[in-house]
């Protein structure tokens, strides 16, 4: 199914649907895609960060042995993910030392990566963008792996190369310039003490492509965004999806 154009609708008809798909993807994730001794939970606070979706490790699984606790985890070495941007920095010893806030879940299991999929008020002001950026950029130097998901067209005043952009150009000297003509952005970050950037910019009319959840610095699982997707356009009312099918 093609991504829509979520420009025709209002903010709050995209947020029914973001609802909708976060569901699903926790739904994907748990119920075969994460290894077993690693669950997800949709909107839990953790600190100063609110996360859509939080990949949480479970610290007295049964199933902790070795060959369990990566089962169905690629490794990057062997098969890298494909994405048409990669991208590493390092950050600065004293920003990695920064701890002086230990966030855990209630349950003491230990959090592993963040999932958000970006909504338009991230980015309808340049306060809300900053808050989001910043909220990223905290997740990773904490050691939170990220994938981002981003299907609204950058602001030229506040985000004019992509959320990737805006996210890169706070944790690096380097710089990212989108590519023109697919505006949308998908980025998984692995959060090792080389922070790495996959992004996959794409546009309206193309599928999602499954991206990588890193759980380990150099291991992932692949999130099956598309079919995610289709799953929660099925409770799209019909009044919303005569406008976005065009």
């Amino acid at each position: 199914m093609p991504v829509h154009d979520w420009t025709k609708v209002s903010a709050g008809t995209f947020h029914d649907f973001h609802v909708a798909w976060i569901a699903e993807i926790r739904n994907a994730l748990n119920t075969g895609v994460l290894p077993p001794a690693y669950y997800a939970m949709a909107e839990q606070i953790v600190g100063n960060l609110g996360p859509d979706v939080l990949t949480l490790q479970r610290q007295d699984s049964p199933n902790d042995g070795p060959g369990n606790e990566r089962q169905g985890m690629t490794a990057v070495e062997e098969n890298p993910p494909q994405v048409h941007f990669v991208a590493q920095t390092e950050m600065d010893d004293y920003v990695l030392k920064q701890r002086t806030l230990v966030i855990r879940h209630s349950s003491d299991d230990r959090i592993i990566a963040l999932i958000e999929i970006v909504s338009p008020g991230n980015k309808a002001s340049r306060h809300g963008l900053r808050a989001f950026v910043e909220k990223a950029a905290a997740a990773l130097y904490r050691g939170y792996h990220l994938l981002i998901v981003d299907l609204h067209p950058p602001r030229e005043k506040s985000d004019p190369e992509g959320i990737h952009g805006a996210i890169w150009a706070e944790i690096s000297d380097d710089s990212y310039e989108a590519p023109r003509g697919k505006p949308l952005t998908i980025a998984a970050y692995s959060a090792g003490p080389i922070k790495t950037a996959y992004v996959e910019p794409i546009s309206v009319g193309e599928e999602l492509p499954d991206m990588p959840l890193f759980l380990e610095p150099d291991e992932y699982v692949n999130v099956p965004l598309e079919k995610t997707y289709q799953g929660a356009w099925r409770g799209v009312p019909q009044r919303w999806r005569a406008i976005l099918e065009g």
